[in-house]
């Protein structure tokens, strides 16, 4: 696939065909997601923890409170690898050797910076909420500056990222293509379900639409 060099660290080695470099699909593997997974090493032990995250432009926030730990370890500049993975499908093979998966996936590495400022600290937090929900952040009470300051907020450059990407049937053994077993792929993706309403709800409203990348569910 087409686009920028990568660096030595973010070259896809392995299947190197579905290495990805340019940003238009780094970004919309990012965008496509929810949850990533921060990876780092801290006193001398490997960490990898999932969280949510929102990119803006060129770079990707997370956040979580003051206290956390692996936010308190990566503002202190140590290498951190952000992962994240879209699953589209399972790829059945006629041989067990040959089952996969089809998927999206993006690495970014780089060292993150914590956000000081309390105007990036509101646009990041909106990133966030936009991301889980469009449209939820002007319907919901803004962050104090109590709530603000209780919340790290740290941002990756994606200066160095890669994505990894597998689509289509399962490839075979020439051999076991006149095998009597069923192959092909069976689609997976994220559906929304029947909004559940808070029992503490006091008021009778209806729920929000439900975002087009959570399917087709509908709300009535």
């Amino acid at each position: 696939m087409a686009g920028r060099f990568p660096s030595e660290r973010t070259r896809v080695v392995r299947e190197p065909q579905r290495g990805a470099y340019d940003r238009a699909q780094i970004d919309a593997i990012l965008d496509a997601g929810l949850v990533c997974h921060l990876g780092f090493v801290h006193d001398g032990h490997p960490f990898v923890i999932p969280t949510l995250y929102g990119r803006v432009g060129d770079e990707v926030y997370v956040h979580g409170s003051s206290a956390s730990r692996m936010l308190r370890t990566l503002k202190g500049g140590v290498d951190a690898c952000l992962t994240v993975t879209l699953v589209d499908g399972l790829v059945l093979a006629r041989s067990i050797f040959n089952h996969s998966i089809n998927y999206r996936s993006v690495v970014v590495l780089g060292r993150a910076v914590e956000v000081d400022d309390p105007d990036e600290k509101v646009r990041a937090l909106e990133a966030f909420g936009e991301r889980i929900l469009p449209g939820r952040w002007v319907e919901v009470r803004p962050p104090t500056s109590q709530e603000l300051k209780a919340t790290s907020i740290l941002r990756l450059p994606l200066d160095e990222a890669s994505a990894k990407v597998r689509e289509g049937p399962p490839k075979d053994d020439e051999a076991d293509y006149a095998l009597e077993v069923w192959a092909g792929v069976i689609p997976l993706a994220l559906r929304a379900g029947e909004p559940q309403a808070d029992p503490r709800l006091a008021f009778d409203l209806r729920p929000p639409a439900v975002p087009a990348r959570y399917g087709d569910a509908q709300i009535t």
